[in-house]
Formats: C-alpha cells, structure tokens, sequence
C-alpha cells in the first residue's frame, strides 16, 4: 500500500510569520497536534503543540511570538508513492507520530500519521510503529535541552 492511500490531504499550512497563537487556534478548530510550516509553496517546518508548550510557554514567550522561533526546522518528510510499511517502521526510528507527505516536486500534498496508518492497515502496525516513537529519549526530547 502507498501513502497515498492512507494520507490526510486537506491540510492547513501555517506561514512562518503567524504566530503561536495563530497556530494554537487552528489547531484547535482542527483538532489536530501539528501544521506543517510553508513559504513560497515550500515545506520550512512543522509546528506542534509540544512546540508551542516546551519552546514557547515554558521559555515565557508569548502568543505573538512567532511560529517561525519555535518550529522545527529540520523537517522529515515522505513521498506520496513511498510504501507505507517502510514509512511506518522510518516513522518509529525517527520517533515521530506524523510526516508531511511531498511528491516528487517536493510540494506538500498531505500529512500521513499513525492514526491514519491505524485506520487503513489496522491496529498491529500501528503499534508496532508507536512502540518504537514512544522509546525514552531521542531526537525530540525535550529533556536534555
């Protein structure tokens, strides 16, 4: 099976120069924990709730800061025509819940996450790739920083 087939594609894409709260308010009209961060029709970053509450709040920064200060910039990413099963065991290595999926001219074309995953492949490959993202430590932590 492709990402294609279990991808998100509507998806809301924030400007870097928004702010937190502008982000915070259409995650919350969304009911999702992440945007994906565009500039001249270019993926820049991602920005997550986590984001907005370790790099934002907990270092005081306020509602009008912007997204552009606390996003994650190295961004990875996967392909429409990638293979979900190889997507599925990256996300679990990279330790990350979502990816923007691209196509081949790098244009964003939606997000993929485990739940999507969960729903078209069902629930063991799903786990298998959340056992491996809620691992202690790795690149996302927060605790070291």
């Amino acid at each position: 099976m492709k990402v294609a087939e279990a991808m998100t594609r509507d998806v809301r894409v924030a400007s870097p120069d928004e702010t937190i709260c502008d982000a915070a308010c259409a995650m919350a009209t969304l009911d999702a924990g992440a945007l994906p961060v565009g500039e001249e029709n270019r993926l820049v970053g991602m920005i997550t709730d986590r984001d907005i509450a370790v790099r934002a709040v907990a270092a005081r920064k306020g509602p009008d800061t912007p997204i552009r200060e606390v996003m994650t910039q190295d961004v990875k990413y996967c392909f429409e025509d990638d293979d979900l099963d190889h997507v599925a065991a990256n996300m679990s290595d990279l330790r990350v819940r979502r990816l923007p999926v691209l196509d081949r001219d790098k244009r964003l074309v939606g997000i993929v996450s485990l739940g999507d995953i969960a729903m078209v492949q069902g629930a063991p490959s799903a786990a298998q790739a959340l056992e491996g993202v809620s691992r202690p430590g790795g690149p996302h932590s927060q605790a070291a920083k």
